[in-house]
């Protein structure tokens, strides 16, 4: 079995650190094998839900409060090719649905830039984006 380190909350944490951020002003986007390609979910806070850049960061800042966007990508790799789907390509079909996600999540960053969490948690978490 291959076990990947990832160190993204010694990134985040350094950062925080220089910039002077809080964390409640941090937006962490990531891909999510536990949603499906469909989805696109924003929360304020949370737990990793087995994630390891989540808990990487959560271990790094001492707190699950933090906005995050998911970025669903499915989980439809046969067992022990979870790393190999992670890093592979999209298949051509679910290319149109990634490319609308991508361009939807840029607006949910503006609305969350723009007008806060709230508002752009309403602007996409009910979104289907079919598949």
């Amino acid at each position: 079995m291959c076990h990947i380190l990832n160190l993204s909350g010694k990134a985040v944490r350094y950062w925080l650190d220089k910039e002077n951020i809080a964390p409640r002003n941090l937006l962490v986007i990531l891909d999510d094998l536990a949603i499906p390609l469909s989805k696109l979910r924003l929360r304020p806070s949370g737990s990793d839900g087995g994630h390891n850049g989540l808990k990487s960061i959560q271990e790094s800042m001492a707190t699950v409060n933090y906005p995050r966007l998911r970025f669903g990508i499915g989980a439809s790799y046969p067992k022990g090719g979870q790393v190999e789907f992670v890093l592979g390509k999209w298949d051509e079909a679910e290319i149109p649905v990634v490319e609308k996600k991508v361009e939807k999540a840029a607006e949910v960053v503006e609305t969350y830039v723009l007008r806060g969490l709230e508002p752009a948690m309403n602007e996409v978490n009910k979104m289907d984006f079919g598949t």
